[in-house]
């Protein structure tokens, strides 16, 4: 049985427990333990500020190195895209740095006969239908819906009419009176917004791209996006620019793609100055020379930037 020696036994004992541990704790916090600690902190401290100072150096060389290239890029891209029409697809996450690439173009001399910024919804699986019943309601005299992909796949089809009225063919130009009518009622949609500008008659494209899509659609959206710039290249110059890296990454895609990377030109850092004039210069090599280029620092880039002409 137990009785009420046991339990004054019992609480004597953890009192004493606590008073040993507090002497035992006391002694470790006066003793080499604690000079152990504060060693070691001191030597953590040192260290992390010699990072702080180091990565400090490293922001500002790459500072420097992005100010380089914005200053050198008139000399470098001067002319070398004059007279040349060109049609700028911006794709999702890339605004913050579409206009930058842009800047570089036209500073090239190039002049944009159309910029769009293409939105989610697109791609987007579940408005696929709509996007094809959109399709088939704006088909134009100069811009008609015969002829293009007949197939389910509302990106393939929509980006079959998209070039249909905004690049070149052989044959004639379209209206400008269906051009504006088959972009306006993509943007009334909400599948894309257009810039200052939306006419046809490009020579070529430059399709920019952001990260890539990460929702539950991911997979397949990140797919459709390799199929939009499929349609952008097969009858004109297209030139990718954008981030190289990531799961279901488009520049990724189309260098894994030996069919695409014989066709299209990509550059993996246009988020930077130095990646936005590689761009320029991508695409004047692109355009004029008529050759192929992966740029950037990311895996398949060749070179950071193409060789210059000889």
């Amino acid at each position: 049985m137990i009785n009420f020696r046991f339990y004054a036994l019992a609480l004597a004992s953890v009192f004493a427990a606590l008073t040993i541990g507090l002497v035992l704790g006391t002694a470790v916090a006066n003793g080499p333990v604690t000079d152990g600690l504060k060693d070691q902190t001191s030597v953590l401290s040192r260290n992390l500020s010699n990072q702080r100072d180091e990565n400090q150096k490293l922001l500002a060389e790459l500072k420097r190195d992005q100010n380089f290239a914005t200053e050198v890029a008139p000399a470098l891209l001067g002319g070398k895209l004059s007279g040349r029409k060109l049609l700028v697809v911006a794709l999702p996450g890339s605004s913050e740095y579409a206009d930058d690439v842009v800047a570089m173009l036209t500073m090239a001399g190039a002049t944009i006969t159309a910029q769009l910024a293409v939105h989610d919804r697109f791609f987007d699986p579940a408005a696929a239908y709509e996007l094809l019943d959109l399709i088939h309601r704006t088909g134009r005299p100069t811009v008609p819906i015969d002829g293009l992909p007949a197939n389910s796949d509302a990106v393939e089809t929509a980006g079959a009419q998209l070039t249909l009225a905004l690049l070149q063919h052989p044959d004639s130009l379209p209206a400008p009176a269906d051009v504006t009518a088959v972009i306006t009622a993509y943007a009334k949609a909400d599948f894309l917004s257009v810039g200052d500008t939306a006419a046809g008659g490009a020579e070529g494209a430059v399709i920019i791209s952001g990260e890539p899509f990460s929702d539950k659609h991911a997979t397949e959206m990140n797919r459709s996006a390799v199929t939009l710039s499929t349609q952008f290249s097969l009858n004109k110059p297209l030139v990718i620019a954008g981030f190289g890296p990531g799961d279901g990454n488009l520049i990724a895609a189309v260098r894994r793609t030996p069919k695409l990377a014989g066709t299209i030109s990509t550059i993996d850092n246009a988020g930077f100055p130095k990646g936005q004039v590689a761009t320029g210069l991508a695409t004047a090599e692109r355009m004029v020379q008529g050759k192929v280029g992966q740029y950037g620092n990311d895996v398949g880039a060749t070179s950071e930037v193409p060789k210059a002409a000889a």
